[in-house]
């Protein structure tokens, strides 16, 4: 038990790890606090959707050789998540297909120009570490933190200052309309937010496995609680708990940052399964 305190405080000496763990800890706390309303109106499947355009804009940005991608990843994925959204019933592509017809194409069209125009040696290590997460959350810069915290300070401030008509129109949207709230400009608004912290989370546990973030902590604390305040409260801690439990075991046995953290998601969801049927619910 010493060596491995001794192992920590030994890591936490250096500046990237403590960056990982702010990084890590602001983007499973964002995640959470929208991945309850994604799931409570089943859109969690955006999610997953979107990650996969995020790929494909990051492959864009490798074939034009900028060193900076975060804007236009973040501008495409915010464009696709608002165009994903109004593809609900006023179309003749239904929303399910929409999302399946963007991320199925922009997956592809990433792989295919990431194979035609990249002048890596290692393709295929670029594309595993895109997909699944990489050793990039352990080489951020003081530049890549604070881009973090400055947007997720404005996901948290925007989710606190819009809770109440955030929960009107995830549970009736057309009692929202009724009594005069703009439900498709705050749908807009949960689009936005959902695609900023698919691009802030792209470095942490890569584009498949984004919806991990959002779903599991949901999904676990709805094993349990029953009202939106204490399903969002639970979902937010334990995101923050099990992102924290992921990256320290990653550090300590050497294994990917992305899927100890989503596995660790999923040990939580098994306990709390366990406890929801041990209360009673």
């Amino acid at each position: 038990m010493m060596s491995i305190l001794e192992k920590l405080s030994f890591y936490f000496n250096y500046p990237f790890v403590r960056y990982a763990f702010i990084v890590g800890i602001l983007i499973a706390l964002c995640s959470a606090l929208l991945g309850v309303t994604l799931v409570l109106r089943r859109f969690s499947f955006i999610g997953d959707g979107l990650s996969h355009v995020a790929f494909g804009a990051m492959a864009v940005a490798a074939v034009l050789n900028l060193t900076n991608d975060t804007p236009l990843v973040m501008v495409i994925t915010v464009a696709s998540a608002v165009l994903l959204l109004r593809t609900g019933q006023d179309t003749k592509i239904k929303g399910d297909a929409a999302v399946a017809m963007i991320s199925v194409g922009a997956l592809a069209l990433g792989y295919l120009l990431m194979n035609i125009f990249s002048t890596s040696t290692n393709l295929a290590g670029d594309v595993c570490s895109s997909l699944f997460g990489s050793t990039s959350i352990l080489t951020l810069t003081v530049t890549d933190v604070a881009v973090c915290v400055v947007f997720s300070i404005l996901v948290v401030a925007a989710f606190i200052f819009l809770y109440h008509k955030i929960f009107a129109v995830t549970f009736d949207e057309n009692f929202a309309k009724a009594t005069g709230i703009k439900a498709d400009w705050y749908q807009t608004v949960i689009a936005i937010i959902t695609a900023v912290i698919i691009v802030l989370a792209m470095n942490l546990v890569g584009s498949l496995l984004i919806s991990a973030l959002l779903i599991f902590p949901a999904l676990s604390a709805m094993r349990v609680f029953k009202s939106f305040r204490g399903v969002t409260i639970c979902a937010a801690i334990l995101s923050v708990v099990c992102a924290s439990a992921g990256l320290l075991i990653a550090i300590i046995a050497g294994t990917p940052v992305g899927s100890t953290i989503v596995a660790s998601d999923i040990v939580a969801f098994v306990v709390f399964c366990a406890a929801g049927k041990l209360a009673g619910r």
